[in-house]
């Protein structure tokens, strides 16, 4: 420390004529902190009361520490504001911000307030918000536009306003960013406009962008998506990425692959694979699966077998879904056993075979009459802890009565009424038809007595064949159906009314079932009533 006594009058003029005397000790820019950080503090920890707004609280809790308040305050009040869902307060604190405050305020603060207006469903208030900030003493960027970008593309009504935004902000000065691309290309490809969103990319690219992996992966995958485009056009948007840096994944592989598949261009996809490989990219087990199940759809049965022995040779385990497939094409080939054999390979290499495997087995089998062995297969399914589904029955079901056994038709199709909760099954239909083509109309009306005793849905062709099968014209017929109207409007009003005129209707039912007291309308009436006789009396309990 220099002592005033050492120093020569000169330097004791020059110290009196530079330095404020005396220094305050309250006016420093440390002690100017401290309030302003006690009074964000007793803004945040004070009650607000219902008269009380929290702008009144802010004011008064930085008047009490005399200080200014902080942007920190502002954004605090604001969260809170949003958080409480007190959109009215809103305005009051905004309009203080820009005419009364001095501070530039983070943008962040408008980013955070345009998210919660598009959240609670204000665009409008979300757009001015927008157009307000250079007048809070804040310059916008790419984060508050695409904070309104992901707003207004959220909706169809907020996509329209999209175009005036954007050159709004050109004005404003704002530059996009490939952020803002981003928003732009996901919006398009969710409407499904992936023609735009490409032309948008182009441009971007055109524009001195980095290509962005993220984006072209999107846009490829909607493209593959897109109803009516062709497989091909799919594969020359790929190789016009690739002159302009775009390296595909494996996921942008699986997605053209799948394309291909869909349109039935298994030879197509199969290049893509060769492709694959030619660029040093090894094809997983699912861009072969897809593959297989395309050359087998397209009926070559000679490149799926080379397909199935490549992806052996290069080390890929073939899942279940694979061995799947290669079973269906074992079975269109007529080579069911093959198949029944590769079940035996699964289990060896650890893969065990699942209900999708023996269904199709059992199709197969039960398609070439082979019902005995079909059997031995579900019996062989429940060893193995295989439980068998409505498709499993349903396929044996079918099998039975295309071989003409009835009699274990009928017995398979109780056992099926009995363990699976189906409201309605085409194979039921199947059966009563079949039984009313051979003349066993009486079993027919059996069958359908436990199909409706299991709440189960008769089709259109059983009852067809029901009225088909007495032989009467085509006046009865007609006859018949006006009164299933009837019926039909009866049991609305039943459902609608008290029970007690339900009750009523259902009388007036059994005299309409009494006008005409013949073969077919007895059946099709006596089937009509034990079915709404059922529901009625059910409903009544």
């Amino acid at each position: 420390m220099v002592r005033t006594s050492s120093l020569t009058p000169r330097s004791k003029f020059f110290l009196r004529k530079h330095r404020k005397w005396p220094v305050s000790p309250y006016n420093t820019k440390w002690h100017k902190l401290f309030n302003q950080h006690q009074a964000l503090q007793t803004l945040k920890h004070s009650p607000l009361n219902p008269p009380q707004t929290l702008l009144s609280t802010l004011i008064h809790s930085f008047n009490t520490f005399n200080c200014d308040p902080t942007p920190e305050a502002y954004n605090f009040v604001l969260k809170t504001l949003t958080k409480t869902s007190q959109l009215t307060h809103i305005p009051s604190v905004l309009d203080r911000l820009e005419s009364v405050e001095k501070f530039h305020p983070a943008e962040s603060i408008f980013a955070n307030l345009i998210r919660f207006y598009g959240s609670a469903n204000r665009v409008e208030d979300a757009i001015d918000v927008f157009y307000r900030i250079p007048k809070f003493r804040c310059d916008p960027s790419a984060v508050s536009l695409n904070s309104l970008l992901y707003v207004l593309c959220g909706s169809s009504e907020g996509l329209k306003m999209v175009p005036h935004v954007l050159m709004n902000s050109r004005a404003m000065g704002i530059r996009l960013e490939e952020s803002s691309f981003r928003i732009l290309i996901s919006a398009l490809c969710r409407i499904g406009s992936v023609g735009y969103a490409i032309e948008i990319m182009k441009c971007m690219i055109s524009n001195g962008y980095d290509l962005d992996v993220k984006i072209c992966s999107l846009v490829l995958s909607s493209l593959c998506e897109q109803k009516g485009v062709g497989g091909l056009e799919v594969v020359g948007f790929v190789e016009e990425m690739k002159k302009v840096g775009f390296c595909p994944r494996m996921l942008d592989y699986s997605n053209v692959i799948r394309c291909l598949v869909k349109q039935g261009k298994g030879l197509d996809a199969l290049r893509v694979v060769g492709k694959m490989k030619v660029e040093g990219m090894k094809p997983d087990i699912v861009c072969y699966t897809m593959v297989l199940y395309g050359v087998f759809a397209n009926g070559d049965y000679k490149n799926a077998d080379k397909v199935f022995d490549e992806l052996l040779v290069l080390g890929l385990v073939p899942d279940v879904y694979t061995y799947n497939v290669y079973i269906n094409g074992l079975c269109k080939q007529n080579n069911v056993e093959a198949g029944i054999q590769m079940i035996t390979c699964m289990e060896e290499l650890g893969c065990k075979p699942n209900l999708i495997t023996y269904n199709l087995l059992l199709k197969a089998l039960c398609k070439n009459g082979e019902l005995s062995r079909a059997r031995e297969l579900v019996s062989e399914m429940t060893l193995n802890g295989v439980g068998v589904n409505l498709q499993t029955h349903i396929i044996m079901l079918d099998g039975l009565f295309c071989k003409g056994d009835v009699d274990e038709a009928c017995i398979f199709m109780e056992e099926m009424l009995d363990k699976f909760m189906c409201r309605c099954c085409s194979a039921y239909d199947d059966v009563i038809y079949g039984l009313c083509q051979r003349g066993l109309v009486c079993k027919a009306i059996d069958m359908l007595q436990k199909m409706v005793c299991k709440n189960v849905v008769p089709g259109a062709r059983a009852w067809e064949a029901l009225l088909l099968s007495s032989g009467t014209g085509p006046c009865l017929v007609e006859n018949t159906w006006t009164n299933l109207l009837h019926v039909q409007r009866i049991w609305l009003v039943y459902q609608t009314e008290s029970t007690v005129k339900g009750r009523i209707h259902h009388a007036k039912l059994k005299q309409i079932w009494a006008i005409q007291p013949d073969s077919a309308h007895c059946t099709f009436a006596g089937l009509l009533s034990i079915s709404v006789s059922k529901n009625v009396w059910q409903r009544d309990l």
